[in-house]
């Protein structure tokens, strides 16, 4: 697996992050890779020997950054609602049509005893929320409320 790749910014009270991507697939994952190593000690979640399982999302919008937002955030909820524990997150789909972006993904995850956690994420902030494209590489900058 390629290495994520994302950095994590100075910021006064949460904490925020830029993640790339070479395409709009590859930023979402990254962006949620940044959350999940914020959440999780990933490293001994993907070495524990619990049984790795999924769970869909599935989010459309008018365009690509409330899509993201949208995804990024109901990863969040899931994950807090379902009390998992996530390693990685895996877009199955990108379509367009009648001016709406749908995504499908998958969020991977252990459910063990031992809980491995951070940071709890309590949400991604919609202000300072940003997508951009610049010379063919995807971006998100974002803000997480910890």
């Amino acid at each position: 697996m390629p290495k994520p790749n994302f950095r994590y910014l100075p910021h006064t009270a949460d904490v925020a992050f830029v993640a790339s991507g070479k395409d709009f697939k590859g930023v979402v994952e990254n962006s949620a890779t940044a959350m999940f190593n914020l959440m999780f000690e990933i490293k001994k979640l993907e070495a524990s020997k619990a049984k790795t399982k999924t769970i869909r999302i599935h989010e459309s919008a008018n365009n690509r950054q409330d899509l993201a937002w949208f995804v990024l955030q109901e990863i969040v909820s899931k994950v807090d609602q379902r009390g998992v524990q996530a390693l990685r997150f895996k877009v199955n789909s990108i379509t367009e049509a009648q001016g709406k972006v749908k995504l499908r993904g998958c969020i991977f995850y252990k459910k063990q005893k031992e809980y491995l956690a951070l940071f709890d994420v309590k949400a991604v902030t919609p202000s300072g929320f940003t997508l951009a494209r610049k010379n063919g590489k995807w971006s998100i900058r974002a803000i997480l409320d910890v």
